[in-house]
């Protein structure tokens, strides 16, 4: 009976492959690889030509998907390729590692024991070999272990010296015990002597090279079981689950992660002359996106990584060579092309699949399902996707994409639409996540398919909902997923809220999302009769609340109820209603004309007026003149002319009555008023597009543009004349006005 054991880094070509050469010598009858025990009824699926890596066995607790861990492999990873070898050659195979039954159980003590533990010893816990890659002159552990291992060929006596190192560290280093570590390689131990108990004579053992040590010198069994004694236990379910190469890296926060797992798995398919190969990808890769990448680079670039490992005393060219060759023949002093070959080649963007085969939970069978009918791309990297929701395919995809969303699964994101007309185009940006398995798990409480828990979940969105803004968009979102069995639930709670919301700002912030959800109804088909009435009593109720509600407001208060107006204004007028627009203007000219209203919206709703016709130019201009009049307080004028013309300087450019009033109000400021308004000034005028601030500097330095004559057949009206004669009088006789009487 012997017991050998394999120490390997948990994602390293090199490992791997001298791991299948020894295990081809030695035929193992049992294989012991470190993982979690509750996936060991998953292993045999690693032998269904399906199942294609990376992957990654997700184990979580049913009643708290929360409570969940992964274990990625990929095609180059030790322990898949032992997994592979065991199915192959009909190998008993088993995990070894503690279970995470006992480890998501918030193992007790195990935080307090942490805790006296320094950084620095938690940092080598976390690397133990940054020590002996220093030692080697290397600057970090990845490249000192690339170089090593990785890229070297197979070889049985890689095992011996891997061992030998761990030695050195754990002697040496001398770090204090940590309770999870003492743990776990204590009932790998325990898992060696059952394996023994069971009659194995050649069993091996693949576990991290850390581990090693402490599986080599095996002390007593009791006084492991003494360590595993006592450990809280859940229940939990494991499954595997797609995973991709972006979620292999450190900078994804994965601590066993690799730097170019891309690199690993070029490494992994083509030992032989990688560097050659290597450089011929990333000029394919140069080329396809128009960038210098000739022959002639390509051998330049090979000969200068070779240069660079000689004098770097290094057998071949490892990825550190490759990038520098890359760096000087290829980049010209600019960034893009690391940029490109760090996305596409170093990292990639590889996704794997799960057969339909390994049991999972029924949202997610549901999911798979409606993906593959569908024919929706599941891919790591983006994609984008154009909709047309006349037809009944796109819709269908809409919906689903819509769906998840709700369940907080972002797997598309909806882009602007340009250069299209009507609301049944929808564009798209499409890329799965492997984060996803997770939540679909989580999601997976509220039902057995993506509408049943779409649905539940919408209910008790609309439970929780506190206020108006909230319960709109839920519903825009509940007919654009198509939940028609939601709508009934959250009609009910928004006419609840909508009884009791005194807050204007609310009443205005929930109209768009209601006028947008008609719209849409039209579009998908969808019945929103229901909302009518809601809607019919929330615009009253707006209309009603408007004028109060714009008085005695602070200056920050008005400028966030101007955007909430904004909206609002544009609602109404897409919703075409002659009833709506004759109770919306009647509550805008009161707003207008009142005293108290602050002047900001004041001047906004002047502007909304004016802009639908309510108002003609002329008692737009009338109102202008007395807003901006010396007898005024100069604050109070420009805040009305910050909300007149917010957003747009096309009144000015083509209103020559306006500019000039505007225009004398300015001059007649005093010089220490006019400074004190100037950023208020800035800010309104900065609000204006390119072309129009350009249109106004023109006419600005022409003296204010041409004046427009008036014509000598043009008609007078005498009664507007005679109205204006006694203010004149008084304007301009110096006699007291008590003579005239």
């Amino acid at each position: 009976m012997s017991i050998h054991l394999f120490g390997i880094r948990h994602h390293g070509p090199g490992c791997a492959r001298s791991l299948v050469r020894a295990l081809e010598a030695l035929q193992p009858d049992c294989i012991l690889i470190e993982g979690p025990p509750e996936a060991d009824e998953l292993i045999r699926y690693a032998g269904d030509a399906d199942l294609c890596p990376p992957v990654a066995l997700l184990v979580y607790a049913p009643a708290e998907p929360r409570r969940a861990v992964m274990y990625p492999f990929a095609e180059f990873s030790p322990e898949w390729q032992a997994m592979r070898f065991a199915q192959a050659h009909g190998t008993p195979v088993r995990f070894c590692d503690l279970p995470q039954a006992h480890r998501l159980a918030e193992i007790a003590g195990e935080k307090d024991a942490e805790a006296d533990t320094p950084a620095s010893d938690e940092a080598m816990h976390a690397d133990p070999l940054r020590w002996l890659a220093s030692a080697a002159g290397f600057g970090d552990t990845e490249t000192w272990w690339d170089h090593l291992v990785e890229q070297r060929g197979d070889s049985l006596d890689l095992f011996a010296a891997i061992a030998e190192m761990m030695d050195v560290v754990r002697s040496e280093i001398a770090l204090p015990p940590n309770a999870l570590e003492s743990r776990r390689e204590a009932y790998m131990r325990s898992m060696i002597r059952q394996a023994e108990k069971q009659g194995h004579q050649r069993i091996a053992v693949v576990c991290g090279a850390y581990h090693v040590p402490a599986l080599k010198q095996m002390p007593s069994a009791k006084s492991d079981a003494e360590l595993l004694k006592g450990l809280p236990k859940i229940k939990l379910a494991a499954t595997w689950t797609p995973w991709s190469y972006g979620r292999l890296t450190f900078r994804s926060g994965y601590g066993a992660g690799v730097e170019a797992p891309g690199w690993y798995h070029h490494l992994w398919q083509r030992p032989e002359q990688a560097g050659l190969y290597w450089l011929t990808d990333v000029a394919t890769l140069l080329r396809k996106h128009d960038l210098d990448a000739s022959p002639a680079h390509t051998i330049e670039a090979l000969r200068l990584a070779d240069t660079l490992a000689a004098m770097r005393e290094r057998s071949r060219a490892g990825l550190g060579e490759l990038q520098d060759a890359v760096r000087s023949v290829y980049c010209y002093d600019s960034e893009l092309p690391l940029r490109l070959i760090a996305s596409a080649l170093l990292i990639n963007e590889r996704l794997g699949q799960v057969p339909a085969s390994v049991p999972t939970l029924p949202l997610v069978q549901d999911v798979q399902a409606l993906q593959k009918r569908l024919r929706l791309p599941v891919r790591a990297d983006a994609s984008e996707l154009a909709l047309d929701l006349r037809e009944t395919a796109h819709l269908e995809k809409s919906v689903l994409l819509h769906r998840l969303a709700l369940l907080d699964i972002s797997w598309g994101r909806r882009l602007r639409v340009h250069g299209k007309s009507g609301t049944f185009h929808e564009q798209w940006q499409l890329a799965w996540e492997p984060e996803f398995a997770v939540k679909l798990i989580e999601a997976s409480l509220w039902g057995s398919t993506v509408a049943d828990a779409a649905t539940a979940c919408a209910l008790s969105r609309a439970a929780s909902a506190e206020t108006l803004p909230q319960l709109t968009a839920l519903v825009e979102e509940i007919l654009l997923a198509d939940l028609q069995g939601a709508i009934d639930g959250v009609m009910r709670r928004m006419q609840e809220v909508s009884a009791t919301t005194p807050d204007l700002g609310y009443m205005l912030a929930a109209l768009p999302p209601l006028v947008n959800v008609m719209r849409y109804g039209s579009v998908r088909g969808t019945d929103t009769s229901a909302l009518s009435s809601i809607l019919d009593g929330l615009v009253m109720r707006a209309c009603i609340a408007l004028p109060a509600g714009v008085r005695a407001l602070a200056d920050e208060a008005a400028g966030a109820l101007m955007q909430t107006l904004v909206g609002a204004d544009q609602a109404i007028r897409l919703a075409q209603r002659a009833d709506y627009q004759a109770s919306w203007f009647a509550a805008l000219e009161q707003a207008a004309l009142y005293d108290a209203t602050h002047a900001l919206l004041a001047g906004r709703c002047t502007r909304a007026l004016n802009e639908q016709g309510h108002w003609s130019m002329e008692r737009t201009a009338s109102e202008l003149a007395l807003r901006c009049s010396h007898a005024l307080p100069p604050l109070s004028s420009a805040h009305w002319l910050e909300g007149f013309l917010h957003g747009s300087g096309t009144l000015l450019i083509h209103n020559d009555e306006l500019w000039r009033l505007i225009d004398a109000w300015l001059a007649g400021l005093a010089a220490d008023t006019f400074i004190e308004l100037l950023p208020l000034l800035r800010r309104t005028f900065g609000s204006f597009a390119a072309p129009e601030k350009r249109q106004l500097s023109e006419r600005a330095s022409q003296g204010g543009g041409t004046q427009v004559p008036l014509s000598a057949g043009m008609p007078l009206d005498e009664t507007r004349a005679r109205r204006i004669l006694p203010t004149l009088r008084l304007l301009l006789d110096s006699t007291p006005a008590q003579e005239h009487a």
